[in-house]
């Protein structure tokens, strides 16, 4: 049991993970809409999350009480996409504020969806234990 619960905190703690960092993507985009020369960055979370996927399933511990870090190996560098807009700037900055504005709040509503999804497995979880 206790394997399984730790398989399903892992990937639920890299998809997190991979939400929190790419509203700091996003971000940092906005703040650069005025730099000449920024490149807009995403995460794909599909290639990032099937990565932490592979890292989690792949980790092996000598001894059930060991605790693992596996996430910590998982490097968002691999799923980071460049944005290229139909309509490049004369700056080279491919920065499009309407675009970021939209895709911050779509994200963050991501974000706070999953934590609800995750504080309601949690006390399912708990009841379960509690034998209610």
């Amino acid at each position: 049991m206790t394997g399984v619960l730790d398989s399903y905190f892992a990937l639920s703690s890299a998809t997190m993970q991979a939400k929190n960092k790419r509203i700091e993507l996003i971000s940092e985009n906005i703040a650069n809409v005025s730099t000449p020369g920024y490149k807009a960055r995403d995460l794909d979370f599909s290639k990032f999350i099937s990565k932490a996927r592979d890292e989690i399933s792949d980790t092996r511990l000598t001894h059930a009480r060991h605790m693992t870090d596996s996430l910590s190996e998982v490097s968002y560098e691999d799923a980071i996409t460049y944005y290229q807009p139909l309509n490049p700037s004369l700056d080279n900055n491919t920065v499009e504020i309407g675009v970021e504005q939209a895709k911050f709040g779509k994200a963050a509503a991501d974000y706070e969806a999953s934590i609800s999804f995750l504080e309601n497995r949690i006390a399912g979880i708990r009841r379960a234990l509690r034998g209610e």
